[in-house]
């Protein structure tokens, strides 16, 4: 019954992803790298939605705190049904329970209470919780070489992460959240923290601005990175790479001036990108 529940999640989630870019640039892998990416991205998912979820905040922390134990649990050789499945891909591409706990304490940031103008040092945290911690788990995966692989994770993870920022500026307000450094909004003359009037100030686009160079910087880094490897291990990051700062550049053609209009990479955008990086 526990591993038919498994399945079903993992069914459900797949489900989900094939939607996403994710799916676009996952579904190119051989079978083995691709199941176990779609593991990655489903354990990603469970942290996620509950700490999206309305329900009580302390309930969400015990959530994650059994999330903790199981990731432990599984590492010491003893994985509960839910986390059984993660222990072939981890013998076989060598992922690291630093990381996977990593993922949890990002998820679990907005939890006590929601994010809002975190400092600079905070905001580097959380991206490196929940976008370059899934990176480092993504090389072993990829076949990366150890350095490069954990630099690669750095600085894709902080370009796709800013880059959802940038993206859900508005989604995430309606959350009550604003990830949006605070030095930053100083710098642009706005004392407030309060999501809902932040969106609303005229000099958002300051904000955004040395943000998009951030990312920028990061997307050159990590092609820089990628270059350097055999394309092989290194196609799934590049479309992944190509689809989001696509992206970015449709978000500074709109701008970040009211109003602002939902930014989406379209179909024929996202086929021309697979067909001309998928190719080894």
């Amino acid at each position: 019954m526990n591993q038919m529940n498994t399945q079903t999640e993992t069914s459900e989630v797949q489900g989900v992803a094939a939607s996403s870019s994710f799916y676009s640039a996952m579904r190119i892998l051989p079978r083995e790298q691709r199941d176990a990416m779609f593991q990655i991205y489903s354990f990603c998912r469970q942290v996620d939605d509950i700490a999206d979820s309305f329900e009580a905040r302390d309930l969400r922390l015990s959530q994650m705190q059994q999330w903790r134990e199981d990731i432990e649990a599984l590492y010491a050789g003893n994985p509960p049904p839910r986390v059984r499945d993660y222990v072939e891909p981890i013998k076989r591409f060598g992922m690291l329970k630093e990381d996977y706990l990593a993922v949890i304490d990002g998820m679990e940031m907005d939890i006590p209470a929601d994010i809002r103008a975190p400092d600079e040092a905070t905001f580097d945290l959380y991206c490196d919780r929940v976008a370059s911690a899934v990176g480092r788990l993504s090389v072993k995966v990829f076949g990366m070489p150890d350095e490069d692989g954990v630099l690669l994770a750095h600085h894709l993870g902080r370009a796709l992460q800013i880059t959802n920022i940038l993206r859900d500026i508005d989604e995430d307000a309606t959350l009550g959240r604003l990830y949006l450094p605070r030095e930053l909004l100083y710098h642009a003359g706005i004392t407030s923290s309060d999501p809902q009037v932040v969106i609303k100030e005229k000099a958002l686009p300051k904000v955004a601005a040395p943000l998009v160079r951030r990312a920028q910087e990061h997307f050159k880094e990590s092609d820089k990175i990628m270059a350097r490897n055999k394309r092989r291990a290194v196609r799934a990051p590049r479309i992944m790479s190509k689809y989001y700062h696509a992206i970015l550049e449709l978000l500074v053609k709109r701008g970040f001036a009211l109003p602002r209009d939902p930014v989406r990479l379209g179909k024929a955008s996202k086929i021309a990108i697979l067909l001309r990086y998928a190719i080894i």
